[in-house]
């Protein structure tokens, strides 16, 4: 279970990637889905009632499992989401302006400072360095205000009945029931992303049974909670049962320092100087950018300084700065941009493509010099 919790795994031809948590993989500090709508469904109706026996073979009880479904639902938008995923891969320069961009940084380091006492005594514990736990917490759900909102038993059961990755989704599905059976939350409370990740460290359910712990000693192994205690607790423990190494660092810039492996992700980009840490992380997540966001996260949240550079111009010819101001030019023209950052998204395309049907240009909804100079730069 523990390979298949902390390892990326692609299924078929949507390329859906499953992170750290066995859940798709989300930008850090990308917008969570909003709350998805139930719909009537014959079918998801009668695969329900066909799981019950499976459910209950497996040592789930009657009344769980109808407590848990009374409120339960097909959601078709979790379909949609499933079926309707692009891959796509971000440079580690876009990969660190949203892990660890200035309003990020300011965010994480009030919200360290809040749970300062807490996460000492996780360190203590764990072993886990106090601020890689917080970087953790604010990767995976923006230090908790993106815990996610849809219905696990409702996702779950809706992918399981679709059939694409039967088996897996109603594993999933089999342990979040054991988690209400053990009363850990309620099915109410039991509240995540579109495919089943929960709460402030983004946990799918069979790795919250591998490794979620009660610090609170309340008797719930609560990660649902506003209080993050439980979940930072659990994340520190699947990283001290990973390896971690108590007291070493997870890496730096290749300049400083000696020893350890030396990468560069991006061509033309800053190498690094990494450790066995740095593979721990990749644990809790198999991705290089996920690891270095998470560890440059980590030493901002400390005070360290931002990562300045050299990064080349990405695939458009364009530096940061110079998509910074397109950005800027487009909001400035009425075109809505959202916050100017250098990262090109789903926003900024919809904004280029708006200016560029209103100027009769070919609509592409793709960034460019010629674009920025027809702004006015």
């Amino acid at each position: 279970m523990a390979a298949i919790h902390r390892r990326t795994v692609t299924f078929g031809l949507a390329g859906l990637v499953l992170t750290a948590c066995g859940a798709p993989a989300r930008l850090a500090g990308t917008p969570a889905e909003a709350s998805l709508p139930t719909a009537a469904n014959p079918g998801w109706d009668a695969w329900v009632a066909s799981f019950r026996p499976r459910a209950l073979a497996q040592g789930v009880s009657g009344p769980v499992f109808d407590r848990s479904f009374a409120s339960a639902g097909f959601v078709p938008g979790v379909i949609e989401r499933d079926r309707n995923q692009t891959e796509f891969s971000r440079t580690l320069e876009d990969y660190l302006q949203i892990a660890a961009g200035e309003r990020k940084v300011a965010l994480g380091r009030t919200s360290f400072a809040q749970q300062r006492a807490t996460l000492q005594a996780i360190e203590s514990r764990y072993g886990v360095d106090a601020n890689i736990v917080a970087a953790i917490w604010g990767v995976e759900s923006n230090f908790g205000e993106r815990r996610g909102t849809v219905p696990v038993v409702s996702a779950l059961s809706t992918l399981a009945y679709d059939g694409r990755r039967a088996s897996f989704f109603e594993a999933q599905l089999v342990a979040a029931l054991k988690i209400l059976q053990r009363g850990d939350t309620t099915p109410e409370r039991m509240t995540g992303s579109w495919a089943g990740a929960m709460g402030h460290t983004q946990f799918i359910p069979t790795s919250y049974q591998a490794y979620a712990v009660d610090f609170t000693g309340d008797g719930r192994r609560d990660i649902w909670a506003e209080d993050p205690t439980d979940a930072l607790a659990s994340a520190a423990n699947y990283l001290a049962r990973s390896g971690w190494r108590r007291g070493e660092p997870w890496g730096m810039l290749a300049s400083q320092g000696s020893g350890g492996t030396i990468i560069q992700p991006q061509p033309g980009g800053p190498a690094f100087r990494v450790f066995p840490n740095f593979n721990v992380i990749k644990r809790y997540n198999n991705s290089t950018n996920y690891a270095i966001g998470v560890g440059h996260l980590s030493d901002r949240l400390v005070g360290g300084p931002a990562i300045d550079g050299p990064f080349p111009p990405d695939r458009y010819g364009m530096s940061k700065d110079q998509r910074i101001a397109l950005q800027s030019r487009l909001n400035a023209a009425g075109f809505d941009a959202g916050e100017p950052d250098g990262v090109i998204g789903s926003g900024t395309r919809t904004a280029i493509s708006a200016f560029q049907q209103a100027r009769r240009l070919p609509v592409t909804g793709e960034p460019s010099l010629d674009l920025l100079r027809r702004l006015g730069g």
